[in-house]
């Protein structure tokens, strides 16, 4: 059995981190006698990607996203486990492996403020030693689906932050690689820019099978291009799964959007379901899924109903639940180590 284009294995990252008391005797004790502390930035997380997929990586602000990408494409030095990407080690950073992959982060930029971009573009030439005539067509291929025709030769400063974005992925991808670590790509572009951003990913994806793991906070990108997610909370693994599965476990509710011909008491519309919204003949109710056909045909067979439309809950939802669940869970385990201690 071949090995997948992506694997971690019981990967760690341990940060020791300078602990300071406040005010000027705590500055003063940690001068003599400094106390640290550790942050387990990735704590024992394993997974697969297998190739062509694109997987969402999904987590709250310092849940270890960002590091877990930078030990996959080589930057940082995992404290424990093992981290494989193309049959690679990445913190080898191998030229053969350093050819075959990119990572994209959305808040830094390799572009010249002061030149072209297409300067920088010759430059990645050059360093990963493109051929003329394979740089030509991939560039041709990526100013298309980019539409990058008009700003190639325009000052990056001079640059949108939308367009910065889109010469910031042709100048990481000139090399076509195989493997895409996309660390918040949309972040700050407006919601146009956003789905041009994520139409060219999936059409990337298409045309090279590339492999991708997208880190976002906006779940219209998640939703828009992958199939399944990983969700860390804290270093921790929390799910591993496709994205429905996980409405479906952590949302047991369906949502019902209807329309009625003439207002409806609410007392009635509480026989039906959960009342979310209730706002003269427009109504919200959530059902148990199980139950969702049985109860949109009582809808419609005893309200006069105009228009009825189910929906699952919106995954920013679904997403904040999980993060909710684990929250409690490690209140629950404190307050047993608290216990213990007593």
């Amino acid at each position: 059995m071949s090995e997948p284009p992506i694997a971690a294995t019981h990967l760690k990252k341990y940060y020791q981190v300078h602990h300071k008391e406040p005010g000027l005797g705590g500055s003063l004790k940690s001068f003599f006698r400094r106390k640290y502390r550790d942050v387990k930035a990735v704590d024992d997380i394993s997974f697969e990607i297998a190739a062509g997929e694109i997987v969402g990586f999904l987590g709250p602000n310092g849940a270890g996203k960002t590091t877990t990408l930078k030990m996959l494409s080589g930057l940082l030095y995992p404290s424990g486990g093992r981290a494989r990407v193309l049959g690679f080690t990445p913190n080898e950073r191998q030229p053969a492996y350093l050819r075959r992959m990119t990572l994209v982060m959305g808040q830094k930029q390799q572009l010249n403020w002061d030149l072209p971009a297409i300067e920088t573009f010759l430059v990645n030439q050059a360093i990963y030693e493109i051929p003329d005539d394979v740089y030509r067509k991939t560039l041709d291929e990526l100013t298309e689906l980019l539409a990058l025709a008009s700003l190639l030769k325009k000052q990056v400063r001079k640059l949108s932050l939308g367009e910065r974005m889109k010469c910031e992925l042709a100048a990481a991808l000139l090399h076509q690689p195989q493997v895409l670590f996309l660390d918040e790509p949309t972040i700050g572009l407006d919601v146009t820019m956003q789905t041009k951003i994520r139409e060219f990913v999936a059409e990337y994806n298409r045309r090279y099978q590339a492999t991708v793991i997208l880190t976002s906070h906006y779940m219209a990108d998640v939703t828009a291009l992958c199939k399944r997610v990983i969700v860390i909370d804290h270093g921790k693994l929390m799910y591993d799964g496709g994205l429905e599965e996980l409405a479906a476990r952590m949302a047991p509710h369906k949502l019902l959007r209807v329309e009625l011909a003439s207002a409806v008491d609410g007392q009635n519309l509480a026989r039906y379901g959960e009342v979310v919204k209730a706002e003269g003949q427009r109504v919200e109710l959530l059902a148990p899924r199980s139950k969702i056909s049985e109860t949109a045909a009582r809808l419609l067979a005893e309200l006069p109903v105009v228009d009825v439309t189910i929906q699952d809950p919106p995954i920013e939802d679904v997403i904040t639940r999980v993060f909710e669940e684990a929250a409690r869970a490690r209140q629950a385990d404190a307050a047993e180590e608290a216990a213990e201690d007593d």
